[in-house]
């Protein structure tokens, strides 16, 4: 994997992937308490292959480990798709919090997956 991918692209096709029911992620809990919320997502979106999305997918089961909240803010957004500012609705916070979190959240999947 070239070292200096944009994050969230890796994150975005990892999302694709994982919604296509390739992931070992449970994620579907974390649906069901977006339920009734409309995902902005595109209706054909671009997947990573097999091989980064298990190992994205190893790095967010680590996350999920240790910092749950944050790894519910990756599925809420690039699995299921719901926007960010929707994500701080439902969590009534501001955006930039929740960009805040996101930005930790990535920095962890970046940090672990780089020690793979």
């Amino acid at each position: 994997m070239n070292r200096d991918r944009d994050m969230y692209e890796v994150m975005e096709r990892w999302g694709a992937w994982a919604a296509s029911d390739n992931s070992g992620v449970d994620w579907q809990p974390i649906a069901a308490g977006f339920k009734g919320l409309l995902p902005y997502g595109k209706k054909s979106r671009i997947q990573c292959d097999d091989d980064e999305g298990i190992m994205i997918d190893s790095c967010v089961v680590r996350l999920k480990e240790h910092r749950p909240e944050e790894c519910e803010l990756l599925i809420a957004h690039f699995v299921i798709g719901i926007s960010l500012r929707t994500i701080a609705k439902r969590k009534k916070c501001s955006d930039g919090k929740i960009r805040i979190e996101l930005q930790a959240a990535l920095g962890f999947v970046d940090g672990v997956s780089r020690t793979i």
